[in-house]
């Protein structure tokens, strides 16, 4: 028999500042699923709404002894009542004392209210900092009120219409000439117009102050990529030097077999086989052929082919995008530089997916056409590259997959256990960076839609790969290894061989794994004596199998996972969790901007194709070659948007704490435990010298580049800001 009950929440609330507080309510039942058409939510008789949700309103006289109240209405097809959430839309923080159902049987006269269709929600653009987390995994205030000071970079996901009427109106939707893109971005900036209430409307929520006039500026440091040299980014060392010392360096690997295969499925896909020849590579390689090029490990690929083929129809038909799928094979120098000697540049069949693809190679040039469309063929490499690295190599290798540590450490391992000890300042602020990226950067028709290649169908990606994802590859010896890029030497330092001696992520980040590795290996042997205690140790064991079986459920079956009985297994998988929170993630995070600033080094999008001979496009590229890259690649407003969030995302904020450092010296009392870490943190400033020095070695060629910009990148400490170093303990930007 059905049966309704209405009923009065009563919130009890403490504000010190007298301010009424502005909330809203959602009641969760505890015996029923969620289900889209508004299982368990309730709402204000007497007030209004927001995404869904209840908004308070303020208590009257006859209720101030409670505080605030609403009524509802609530059946039994909702269950019961067992939790609930509270959000604080205002800027004063309160605190919550009790909330109370008083139920009110006779109460007939409150509607019921069933809201919000979608599994998928999201705060309004203006409250993008309010998504929930725990109160201990927010921004303290500090970082947070920095964070927001960068208006209106920071809040360029709710300003971006007002950015695009601006370009519209005025005309300015392209840049003219590779001066303007400089000019506009570091000299004079852009201004657009906000209209006051709005600007009105973010000061109060924001610590933030508008323009008097309404027009909002948007200016850019001048990244490091053209503060030496303006012109060095277009030469192909740099390029080839960006792909294993630049903002994505763990993708290129060593080329182990020729012709070059496809892993792509040739029932579904045809025959991808690679169209570069022996002949188009043999002609720079120095007298070598391919097969002793190949033996002698001195062939190399970037291999965005398999990756973006699947999505290549659906890009270039569903999207703005024109691009290609591509390979790029570079050659090892005498001197440690690597060349690039062939690109080549597919699509999809136009008979149809089954009949493979149509592929063009491109080979290096100086002079005439051929030079135009080698830096054209150049830019879509970069751009595909640009779009991997956004949603694989930082966002699902870094972010997502840490994510479901953080939940299960909180979950499973009380405080004083030792191994929340050791993992706690690495899961700092993860929470919350990777809520706001849900909010404003990965979400639908959010920033990485807008500016990145695989646009609408970027997280679909990024879900594709992360099947191939496996655990034990992030550590950097076997992502190494796994690449090509190191063979297994016992005698050697760290019993590896490079195979690229002066590669410069690997060479320092080797060094930082190893301090890492012999931290933890110090740390948990000075509390598990042997194999058994971790067996026995039952928060362990329940941690461990939510982050297999929960957090990573749709791979928990693969037999590479750890399983948590030997120490050995303990050491191994908390020495990844802390690389992959720490070095790793600041070798694909802290050089987006640096390199990635000028957009004309790093371009997001791809427009048009390589324009056909006898085409009114080819005889713009004869003729002006520069302006012919500005109409294929990123435009303004897209450009705007991408370095608004790049340049905060390369920043340190001035509470940062470094690997090495915590922010509490008293984090335990165990003195094996505080002694073993004083070691480490001495070793990281040890490796920091180390990069230094190795920076100031001019035999390195590959560590400074045509550019004069040093790989900085695993340098472990930072100043505030963007400076292109510092490995910060955890993924907290």
């Amino acid at each position: 028999m059905a049966f309704s009950i209405g009923g009065r929440l009563i919130i009890n609330k403490l504000s010190n500042e007298g301010n009424e507080a502005n909330f809203s309510l959602r009641l969760i039942s505890a015996t029923k699923p969620h289900d889209p058409s508004g299982n368990g939510l309730v709402k204000l008789q007497n007030g209004g709404s927001l995404e869904g949700s209840i908004t308070s309103m303020p208590a009257t006289t006859l209720e101030e002894q409670y505080g605030y109240y609403v009524y509802f209405r609530w059946t039994n097809e909702l269950g019961i009542p067992g939790a609930f959430q509270i959000w604080n839309h205002g800027q004063t923080e309160f605190f919550l004392m009790t909330l109370t159902i008083d139920p009110i049987p006779n109460l007939t006269t409150a509607p019921i209210y069933f809201v919000y269709p979608n599994y998928e929600s999201r705060l309004p653009a203006d409250q993008a900092f309010s998504v929930y987390v725990p109160r201990d995994d927010r921004f303290g205030s500090q970082k947070l009120n920095e964070f927001l000071q960068f208006f209106p970079k920071s809040q360029i996901s709710f300003l971006k219409p007002f950015v695009k009427t601006q370009l519209v109106t005025t005309g300015e939707e392209e840049f003219k000439s590779f001066e303007n893109v400089r000019d506009v971005l570091y000299e004079s900036g852009f201004k657009f117009f906000v209209p006051k209430e709005v600007l009105d409307a973010m000061a109060a929520r924001s610590p933030i102050t508008p323009p008097e006039d309404g027009y909002v500026p948007l200016k850019f440091p001048i990244p490091g990529i053209i503060q030496a040299n303006l012109d060095g980014w277009m030469t192909d060392e740099q390029f080839a030097r960006e792909m294993f010392a630049g903002g994505n360096p763990v993708v290129i690997r060593l080329l182990q077999e020729f012709p070059i295969k496809s892993t792509l499925d040739p029932n579904v896909y045809g025959d991808h086989t690679c169209t570069i020849t022996k002949q188009h590579l043999e002609k720079n390689l120095n007298g070598l052929t391919v097969e002793k090029a190949v033996e002698r490990k001195r062939l190399f690929i970037l291999d965005h082919h398999d990756s973006f083929m699947p999505y290549m129809r659906l890009i270039n038909s569903e999207t703005p995008s024109r691009a290609y799928g591509n390979r790029t094979v570079l050659f090892l120098q005498d001197n440690g530089t690597l060349k690039p000697l062939a690109i080549e540049l597919s699509l999809p069949h136009p008979k149809g997916d089954q009949f493979g693809a149509v592929s063009k190679v491109f080979l290096p040039a100086t002079q005439g056409v051929e030079a135009s469309l080698w830096l054209l063929a150049k830019a879509y490499v970069t751009v595909t590259d640009t779009g991997l690295h956004q949603v694989a190599s930082h966002w699902l290798n870094t972010h997502a997959v840490i994510e479901p540590i953080v939940i299960a450490t909180h979950r499973h391992l009380s405080v004083l256990h030792p191994i929340h000890k050791l993992l706690h300042p690495h899961l700092r602020d993860t929470l919350f960076i990777n809520a706001i990226g849900r909010q404003n950067l990965t979400n639908a028709f959010g920033i990485i839609e807008d500016t990145m290649l695989p646009g609408k169908f970027s997280m679909e990606m990024s879900s594709v790969i992360y099947k191939s994802w496996n655990f034990i590859d992030q550590a950097l010896p076997n992502d190494l290894l796994k690449r090509g890029m190191a063979v297994k030497n016992p005698k050697a330092p760290y019993g590896l061989d490079l195979v690229i001696k002066d590669y410069p992520y690997a060479v320092d980040g080797l060094d930082i794994w190893d301090a890492i590795n012999t931290w933890v290996r110090d740390y948990v042997s000075s509390y598990y004596d042997s194999d058994q205690p971790i067996q026995q140790d039952t928060e362990l064991q329940s941690w461990w199998k939510e982050v297999v079986e929960v957090g990573h459920a749709d791979l928990k079956n693969k037999p590479w996972w750890p399983k948590m009985q030997t120490r050995e297994e303990l050491i191994e998988s908390c020495t990844i969790i802390i690389w992959t929170s720490s070095a790793l993630h600041a070798a694909v995070n802290f050089g987006q901007y640096p390199f990635g600033g000028y957009i004309l080094n790093r371009p997001t999008l791809s427009r048009r194709f390589i324009p056909e001979e006898g085409s009114e496009e080819y005889e713009e590229l004869v003729r002006d070659p520069k302006q012919a890259l500005l109409k294929t690649i990123t435009p303004k407003y897209e450009t705007l948007l991408a370095l608004s969030i790049i340049e905060i995302l390369s920043s340190h904020s001035s509470d940062e704490i470094y690997l090495g450092t915590r922010d509490n010296p008293n984090w335990t009392s165990d003195e094996k435990a505080l002694v073993a870490f004083e070691k480490f943190g001495k070793r990281m400033g040890e490796i920091e010298q180390i990069l230094i020095k190795r920076n100031k070695d001019g035999t390195l060629l590959n560590r400074v580049g045509p550019v004069d910009l040093p790989y900085t990148m695993l340098y472990p400490t930072s100043e505030p800001g963007v400076t292109g170093r510092g490995v910060p303990n955890s993924i907290s930007i």
